[in-house]
């Protein structure tokens, strides 16, 4: 009766657990399906890790035809960004990872286990913390700040763990009517799990990535409810993941230590514990060693880094997939035309240590996912992303007619160009195709050929005696076959390297003349389209 006297002192108005384990009532779902959900809190900006972590739960859920659902774990209030659970969503939403269920205002809430902010379910963790109280397995602390310092010191002194358990845990075996006459005197406090768990013994875990673990039971009084009312994560999640009816819980492996706490939770609470699945850290090649991928050091932790360098959605989710599966990679080639909706992720061919994270292989993908997009989508995509980032690209695409001839150049061909790797990098892929940005005095690297009078020989005699704006590709070439045939180059480069000592050079090495003299550059697309996107009385100006 003490201790029911205490839980009615602590939480008077509080609903009994059993009206929320009514309202939320169990998931009725297909067999075999899983219910994720990704936990984020919104302390800073959205990390390449935390959308990492929501594909993999969204694709598991989808899969299974189970549940996705998002919950914003604000009950840090200290930390808390302005706008920072929107920033979330609406990165979410950008990557095509809306949740099934979640909370973007008091007002829009999609699904039927919300609120979906922890910081809005205050009543209900107190619920269950009273629970825990009326049942001896939850207690008010007193201690202040300077005392759980001193316990720190002595602990340190003795060369003991450091926490507040067993003997150490001040408040722990305090008569529950002194307890009651303290808080009736306004003294501060806060509510502390009491573990009854032994260091000695151990718990056998089955986490889904990592596999076996045996580790040491949790004896540490955790505090559960912060004196502002506000749940800890550690209970908060616990409550949260019971009444949603989360199956598979997904995070980082820096969780993986809290598992005996977590576990016990749920068995004091009376609840089944969900699966866990710790997932591994990103990291980065740091000189001859490794890291993590750190929010303050690397530009690329940032998902709005993607946004704003302009790397195609579909490329950043499809590099996440390979380091989530190695056989992602051989799919991927085996199934060329495949969404990645039709990919089976399996969590058991996740790695148990951090894959490392190459920007030069995302870039790559991105590569192959640009090269497939028509002039059209790639037009839209990079005129969108310019109109945000890039004032200048913005106007040299304004002329959409000739935007669409440029960015068409290769393009849905059997082998398409594969120069494009981000929206940023296409003001300079294209920009020699603007007469305004071609600088036709600046120094062109010709190559092989690079004596002037020779240089000038070749392009004089092409655009007089060969040139015809009407060709087709065939002619086209085979008329610069003939100029080389005409000056002592090769018409095959095969026949070149044959006899080299019979030829000054190859047609390869005369129509990069042409390239050089036309464009700038040695190294561009089909020289034959860029002729003709450029047109004849513009090219014969630039010459």
């Amino acid at each position: 009766m003490d201790n029911k006297e205490l839980a009615d002192l602590i939480f008077p108005d509080v609903k009994d657990t059993s009206y929320y384990e009514e309202k939320y009532m169990e998931r009725q779902l297909p067999e075999g399906a899983i219910v994720t959900r990704f936990a984020p809190s919104p302390t800073g900006f959205v990390h390449i890790g935390g959308l990492y972590q929501a594909e993999i739960a969204k694709k598991i859920a989808k899969q299974t035809n189970g549940v996705f659902f998002v919950r914003i774990e604000d009950t840090d209030q200290k930390r808390e960004i302005e706008n920072g659970a929107e920033e979330i969503l609406n990165a979410l939403k950008d990557y095509d990872l809306s949740p099934d269920e979640t909370e973007y205002s008091e007002t829009e809430v999609i699904g039927n286990y919300g609120p979906y902010k922890q910081s809005r379910r205050k009543e209900i963790y107190h619920s269950y913390a009273k629970y825990l109280i009326e049942n001896e397995l939850a207690y008010p602390c007193f201690c202040s700040t300077d005392e759980l310092n001193q316990i720190r010191e002595n602990q340190e002194k003795a060369k003991e763990r450091t926490g507040y358990y067993g003997k150490w845990a001040k408040c722990r075996n305090m008569p529950v009517k002194m307890a009651i006459e303290k808080i009736k005197n306004g003294e501060n406090y806060i509510i502390r799990f009491k573990s009854p768990g032994n260091p000695d013994k151990k718990i056998k875990h089955r986490d889904l990535i990592k596999g076996n673990i045996d580790m040491p039971e949790n004896d540490q009084d955790i505090v559960i409810v912060k004196s502002d009312g506000l749940p800890t994560y550690h209970f908060a999640h616990a409550v949260d993941d019971h009444l949603m009816g989360t199956t598979l819980v997904m995070r980082g492996d820096e969780w993986l230590p809290s598992v005996p706490l977590h576990l016990q939770l749920f068995y004091c609470l009376g609840f089944k514990a969900p699966k866990y699945a710790h997932i591994a850290p990103m990291m980065k090649q740091d000189g001859d060693g490794k890291r993590k991928l750190s929010k303050r050091k690397d530009p690329e932790a940032a998902v709005s880094y993607y946004t704003e360098q302009g790397i195609p959605r579909q490329a950043v989710l499809e590099y996440l997939l390979n380091i989530a599966n190695s056989n992602f990679e051989i799919w991927r080639k085996q199934n060329p035309e495949k969404s990645i909706d039709e990919f089976e992720l399996d969590i058991k061919k996740m790695g148990v240590s951090g894959a490392l994270f190459d920007m030069v292989k995302m870039l790559d993908v991105s590569k192959n996912i640009i090269s497939k997009y028509s002039a059209e989508r790639l037009y839209n995509e990079v005129y969108a992303w310019a109109s945000i980032y890039d004032e200048e690209l913005k106007g040299m695409l304004e002329d959409k007619e000739y935007g669409l001839k440029v960015l068409g150049i290769e393009r849905e061909n059997v082998k398409p160009r594969k120069d494009i790797a981000k929206w940023s990098d296409v003001k300079y892929i294209i920009s020699y195709l603007y007469d305004d940005k071609f600088d036709k005095n600046g120094f062109f690297e010709y190559q092989k050929i690079s004596e002037e009078s020779e240089i000038n020989k070749i392009v004089k005699i092409y655009f007089e005696k060969y040139y015809d704006e009407n060709d087709d590709k065939e002619s086209w070439f085979n008329k610069i076959k003939d100029l080389a045939e005409e000056l002592g180059y090769s018409r095959e480069v095969k026949e070149f390297k044959a006899n080299p000592d019979k030829f000054l050079g190859h047609v390869g090495d005369i129509s990069t003349v042409i390239r050089v003299k036309i464009t700038g550059r040695c190294n561009t697309p089909d020289l034959y389209e860029i002729l003709k996107v450029l047109g004849k009385e513009r090219i014969l100006k630039r010459i």
